[in-house]
């Protein structure tokens, strides 16, 4: 059998502290082996395949939806941590597939609207007494477990739900953190989330006018342009990791506090700059807006939550935030539009 082989090649080849798809700790609905593919392979072609990816092409990264083509989305921002991840995953002799599993389904819990709109639905959630609040993290493992396949869940390997239930570090965390990931496929997506988007928001910042270029130490302590930047913090995740025996996915601790500079420098002049500030302003009141309103209407048993709030015996406010969490940029605007604009007056 195929899967076989590759597995007996997984353990012959793969880093002695890398994961192998043989000895996973499994899934929560055992299943027929695959024939062909290994069981991290399955997990990476489940996440590709389901509904909460596809969304991810029309979710903002950090510009709210762009006039240009060229900025990223969340699902390019997805698709860059994915290529970096694997690449360090290749030189370090770690588990690619696993690797890549996590990176593509880290995401998928993003609300619309990016983190302005995880900040409002987390606050509208508290606002009405649901304390656990919303993390985008936590979302993505509740849409693998439970959401995905009309309730069925993607039924994923452990290792790729651990992987995606702690690869948040948020603006101000840690990036290598003893709170991390267990597995060193998990750790290297992590700290590849952190090289893809500090790097990719010079990029759309400098296209959208937001700064013109970031400061000459940086020039000097990291890279010049986008491409040496992230070689450099590439090359250096693989050989701090190396060199300490792969006890965790390291960066050297110069070049990691450089890295921890360039993303305080990112956070004040340009994720919370004033001129982008204003039009997330705008998006976290459509977020809250639209959780409030199907609050009321859910409660009135209105046509709206017929029609888009699931059944099940999960509290209400947590159907409600599933529903608008998984609502594109697009769709969040058209249902604002649609429930809160007047209309023009028409004949009956």
């Amino acid at each position: 059998m195929k899967r076989e082989k590759y597995e007996e090649f997984e353990i012959k080849y793969l880093h002695p502290k890398a994961q192998k798809s043989r000895f996973s700790k499994g899934r929560e609905k055992l299943e027929e082996l695959c024939s062909i593919r290994t069981d991290f392979q399955r997990d990476r072609d489940r996440i590709i395949h389901c509904k909460a990816f596809r969304r991810l092409m029309h979710k903002t990264q950090v510009f709210l939806a762009p006039a240009g083509d060229h900025y990223r989305t969340r699902l390019t921002h997805t698709l860059e941590v994915s290529q970096i991840s694997r690449t360090i995953s290749r030189a370090l002799r770690l588990n690619e597939d696993l690797t890549e599993a996590i990176a593509l389904g880290h995401d998928i819990g993003h609300t619309p609207f990016g983190h302005a709109g995880e900040e409002a639905l987390n606050s509208a959630l508290r606002e009405v007494g649901f304390e656990e609040g919303f993390a985008h993290e936590a979302q993505s493992l509740r849409i693998v477990e439970k959401l995905e396949r009309d309730g069925a869940g993607l039924n994923l390997t452990w290792e790729v739900r651990e992987g995606i239930l702690k690869h948040s570090k948020g603006l101000n965390g840690d990036i290598i953190s003893p709170e991390g990931p267990l597995t060193l496929e998990g750790q290297t997506v992590r700290i590849s989330d952190v090289i893809a988007y500090v790097n990719h928001d010079i990029d759309d910042a400098i296209r959208a006018g937001i700064i013109k270029d970031i400061p000459k130490k940086f020039h000097e302590n990291i890279g010049r342009t986008h491409a040496k930047r992230i070689d450099r913090l590439v090359r250096d995740v693989i050989d701090a990791t190396e060199e300490n025996d792969y006890s965790m996915v390291l960066m050297h601790q110069e070049l990691y506090s450089h890295l921890l500079k360039l993303r305080e420098f990112l956070k004040n002049e340009v994720y919370f700059n004033p001129k982008k500030a204003r039009e997330f302003h705008k998006a976290k009141r459509v977020v809250r807006d639209l959780f409030l309103f199907f609050l009321e209407d859910c409660q009135g048993r209105g046509k709206y939550c017929k029609k888009f709030i699931r059944e099940g015996n999960d509290p209400l406010e947590r159907r409600i935030a599933d529903f608008i969490s998984g609502a594109t940029d697009r769709f969040a605007l058209y249902l604002y539009d649609e429930i809160f604009i007047p209309k023009p007056w028409e004949k009956f």
